[in-house]
């Protein structure tokens, strides 16, 4: 049973990445945790106050006695995508472009398709 900060911080919950192609930058909510989204300039800067929302929402969550989903255990968070070589060239160097590692940029760009998926 989950029931510390650390226990809830340690869980990988999906963030979604969109860009705001009206204000600039890209928004970063969780959908498991409702209302938990912020923003930034960049997708790192995002990512970072991200992380930082999610520990203001917990902690919120956890003082006020509201149910915090932690069935997520059964998902890893990774898989292997083979791919073919052009591609991969393309991810790595659009990745180093943004200053970010291939990693992270795979992510975002899975977060935003899955997006428009969802709906």
């Amino acid at each position: 049973m989950m029931n510390t900060l650390n226990d809830y911080m340690s869980i990988s919950y999906r963030m979604e990445i969109v860009e705001d192609k009206e204000e600039g930058g890209f928004v970063v909510s969780y959908p498991d945790l409702p209302g938990c989204i912020t923003c930034g300039e960049t997708i790192e800067s995002a990512v970072a106050n991200a992380i930082d929302a999610k520990k203001a929402w917990l902690e919120a969550a956890i003082e006020q006695g509201i149910e915090i989903p932690n069935n997520l255990e059964q998902y890893s968070g990774q898989f292997k995508l083979r791919m073919p070589k052009s591609l991969h060239r393309s991810l790595a160097e659009h990745s180093k472009k943004e200053g970010i590692s291939m990693n992270q940029y795979c992510v975002y760009l899975l977060s935003k398709n899955d997006v428009i998926y969802s709906k």
